[in-house]
């Protein structure tokens, strides 16, 4: 854990811990490249300017993210965290100095069960942000677990469908793939699955999962994963399309550190 390159020390994560102000993304590494590294750090750019209107050298932040990923071979996770420990609870007006916290984390398999989702009337605050304030999604996540589902699939109060807890969603009618557009993350998974097969995008509401033939998830841990229920529609996870874009998000060769 180091912040702009040093160790990080307990002082320089109190305004992060206390106040929660900032954004992230994290990116899967394997054997040295990640796929849509430039995806990455346009958000990391994007993000910096609408929480802090401030700008982010995506150089530095590359610079960085090399440092962090060095010594390690194989795959992980590693998560870019962008915040000001000069701006918390006492002064959140103060001009922004740009600090970046870089962790790393073992990555999990990208091979996993199908999901089964509990849908929850919820919308994230500011959803086009991926920021840190995650008390909401993930207290959603934990009362879906508990309640016996993997995950919480969040729907707006007019019952389109948005997004999961930290990833996309996507639907298959017919033979293409189908995006919701209710407010949600542009995940990068999702962006280059969508170069690759592009699909439509318009409503789709909770009440309309039966013109729909299958349904996945997508984020960069875990690339794309089949949803085999929604609450209790279930749904089909052997249509060829699944498998096909699995390969496809699979073959994306990835950018080099």
């Amino acid at each position: 854990m180091e912040i702009n390159g040093a160790p990080a020390h307990p002082e320089d994560l109190a305004a992060l811990a206390l106040s929660n102000i900032g954004h992230f993304t994290s990116m899967r590494v394997e054997d040295g490249r990640v796929r849509g590294l430039g995806l990455h750090l346009d958000r990391l750019v994007r993000d910096c300017r609408t929480v802090f209107d401030a700008h982010l050298d995506p150089a530095r932040v590359l610079t960085l993210v090399r440092r962090a990923a060095a010594d390690r071979a194989g795959a992980f996770v590693v998560r870019v965290t962008v915040f000001d420990p000069a701006i918390g609870l006492a002064d959140v007006t103060a001009p922004a100095t740009p600090h970046i916290l870089v962790t790393t984390r073992p990555a999990g398999p990208t091979t996993l069960p199908p999901l089964h989702v509990l849908p929850v009337t919820y919308s994230r605050d500011l959803p086009e942000v991926k920021h840190v304030g995650l008390f909401g999604q993930l207290h959603q996540r934990r009362l879906a677990i508990l309640a016996g589902y993997d995950d919480a699939l969040f729907v707006e109060p007019d019952g389109r469908i948005s997004e999961g807890g930290t990833w996309n969603i996507a639907f298959v009618v017919g033979n293409r793939v189908h995006r919701p557009d209710g407010p949600s993350l542009r995940g990068v998974t999702a962006e280059l699955l969508r170069a690759g097969r592009p699909g439509s995008t318009g409503p789709l509401r909770i009440d309309e999962l039966a013109a729909v033939q299958g349904a996945f998830a997508t984020n960069t841990a875990i690339g794309v994963r089949p949803i085999g229920a929604i609450g209790e529609h279930e749904l089909p996870t052997d249509h060829p399309l699944l498998a096909e874009l699995a390969e496809t998000y699979r073959a994306i060769p990835g950018d080099p550190l």
